[in-house]
């Protein structure tokens, strides 16, 4: 937790005149400032954002800069190398499936809801001293920074607000009084954070094969069935399909249900954690399977219409995954640039051979168009938030290039791994936390932004 940061302050000088084994070895870019040093993120912020809001906003910007190169860097570290642990039971027998996290998790999850309160940031005003809700540009771009540090913890973080967002546009009154007032809390200790479980053994891609069902019993909405793939499995409620029943076959017969992990007197839903899953990667956070055994659930928006409600979640968690690309893109980048600056090799920095410029460079220009390409997006969602009447899809301007991040990866790592260990470098983070993610979640994100592409960019 407190070892000592592998960045130093690089001398010029003394780089010519190495005379010890460890010396020899590039540092990372552990303890830089990632806002400071970013040139392209600073350019287009001032671009997208109005003035005044880049003002008020531009020193949290740079705040989390600093922590995800420094404190929030650290503690990702621990926490993937401790990760989550399920307690089925307690000591008395009963079923009250917990999950124990490191304190560095838990350390992570105050900076990130209690700080800077990510999940309400679009939804309510009072998060970091605005007197609105934040534009998606700044969400974005704040999401972008923290991901250079934690990718895991994102995952409930933008959940829990594309779950705000379902339940205030279809909840009944009623439930969003109920729900509401706990999502967007800035006290951690009452906050109910949201999250998503939608796969099933039968349903992955196809989710209209999903066999979990919902009756309703004396006025009351019980589900039954498991699901297969939950991450943030322990989240205080969460949005899912399932089918009523006497519902048709296939997506029309799918409806959206809140699922509480608690019931209003406090006693445990009836629907277990069975286990958690062993994955390569995000392992910071945890994903696992749950059995649905006649857990009360509270149906969301129209019966017949589940799935098209659910797709506004999916559709802001595909430009989520997309901009969380980006920034494990901008992390290799710059542990790529720290190492080329700083490893000798022939008597002279590497930077200066030109093959390795041109690697650099590779790496670099995607890195770059990936960064245009989301803040270009989010800039589209704000335009058609504020009632642009313009609807063709901001996606339409760009074209698709599969999975850039595994190229920065790739390179940063020939540049960087076979001078540290693997386990060691941040890169094997990149490389371990990254999902199937790639610049196609920005454009699949971007067709729910009914603004039309306006400024340079233009389809060729």
């Amino acid at each position: 937790m407190h070892a000592p940061h592998s960045q130093k302050p690089f001398d010029k000088t003394a780089a010519q005149d190495l005379d010890r084994g460890p010396d020899h070895i590039a540092p990372d870019c552990a303890g830089q400032n990632f806002y400071a040093i970013d040139r392209g993120l600073r350019d287009l912020l001032q671009l997208y954002l109005a003035p005044d809001d880049f003002r008020r906003l531009e020193p949290h910007f740079d705040r989390l800069g600093v922590l995800a190169g420094g404190r929030l860097d650290e503690l990702a570290r621990a926490a993937d190398k401790h990760p989550p642990v399920l307690n089925p039971r307690d000591r008395f027998g009963r079923d009250e499936d917990w999950i124990d996290y490191h304190s560095s998790y838990r350390e992570m999850e105050k900076i990130a809801f209690g700080d800077f309160q990510f999940h309400a940031m679009s939804h309510r005003a009072g998060t970091l001293g605005m007197d609105r809700p934040l534009p998606a540009v700044a969400k974005y771009a704040l999401q972008y920074l923290f991901v250079q540090a934690e990718f895991g913890l994102m995952c409930p973080i933008s959940v829990t607000d594309t779950s705000i967002h379902l339940v205030r546009k279809f909840a009944s009154t009623e439930l969003k009084d109920y729900l509401l007032p706990k999502m967007l809390s800035d006290d951690t200790a009452t906050l109910w954070k949201g999250t998503q479980f939608m796969t099933e053994r039968a349903g992955g891609s196809d989710v209209g094969a999903i066999e979990t069902t919902a009756r309703c019993e004396d006025g009351v909405w019980r589900l039954y069935g498991d699901k297969w793939f939950c991450s943030h499995v322990d989240a205080d409620v969460a949005l899912l399909l399932a089918r009523p029943e006497g519902a048709p076959a296939g997506t029309k017969g799918l409806a959206l249900f809140a699922l509480p992990r608690r019931l209003k007197d406090g006693r445990r839903n009836a629907y277990r954690i069975v286990r958690l899953k062993d994955k390569l990667g995000t392992r910071s956070m945890a994903s696992g399977e749950i059995l649905l055994e006649g857990a009360v659930a509270y149906l969301v928006g129209d019966a017949d219409r589940g799935l098209k409600q659910m797709m506004e979640q999916v559709n802001l968690s595909r430009l989520s995954h997309g901009v969380r690309a980006s920034a494990m893109m901008r992390r290799c980048v710059n542990e790529a640039f720290v190492c080329a600056r700083t490893r000798v090799a022939f008597g002279r920095t590497i930077i200066g051979f030109p093959l390795l410029r041109r690697q650099l460079l590779k790496i670099a220009v995607p890195t770059e168009q990936s960064l245009s390409m989301f803040l270009f997006t989010a800039n589209a969602m704000d335009r058609a938030n504020a009632g642009s009447r313009n609807s063709a899809p901001a996606a339409t301007t760009f074209r698709w290039r599969p999975a850039p991040w595994k190229s920065a990866a790739a390179t940063a790592t020939s540049r960087n791994g076979c001078m540290r260990g693997w386990s060691a470098m941040p890169i094997s983070a990149c490389s371990g936390k990254a999902p199937a993610t790639s610049t196609r979640s920005i454009l699949s994100g971007a067709r729910s932004a009914r603004a039309a592409p306006t400024g340079p960019l233009r389809p060729r």
